[in-house]
């Protein structure tokens, strides 16, 4: 089993992404608000960097929030995982699109099977 973690920033693609996931019989994700490092940095008036407001126009331009999504899955899933995100998104290569990655699971309880 893996924990499959992507932080999503074009969040108008999370239904999309959901969508195609169900298609592929791949469910049970759960999905938090969260914000970037820049962006909260950029908007604390106690932080003084002057080329803040910068690196946060080139690496973020316009997005206020993202979305990251967790999932259990089973190994063979995180490709087809992975595959359906960049056909959804275009590629997480893309700038601004998000980030993924996976990580093993060593203890889980309370996942259901369905029979």
């Amino acid at each position: 089993m893996q924990l499959y973690v992507l932080v999503l920033n074009k969040t108008e693609l999370l239904e999309p992404l959901f969508e195609a996931m169900l298609e592929k019989g791949i469910s049970g994700a759960t999905v938090l608000d969260s914000t970037g490092m820049m962006r909260v940095l950029s908007d604390d008036e106690n932080v003084d960097l002057p080329m803040l407001g910068l690196f946060r126009h080139v690496f973020s331009p316009e997005r206020q929030a993202s979305k990251t999504v967790f999932i259990v899955l089973p190994d063979e899933k995180v490709t087809v995982l992975s595959e359906l995100i960049d056909q959804v998104t275009g590629g997480l290569d893309q700038p601004d699109t998000g980030i993924a990655f996976a990580m093993p699971v060593s203890f889980l309880k309370g996942l259901n099977k369905k029979s």
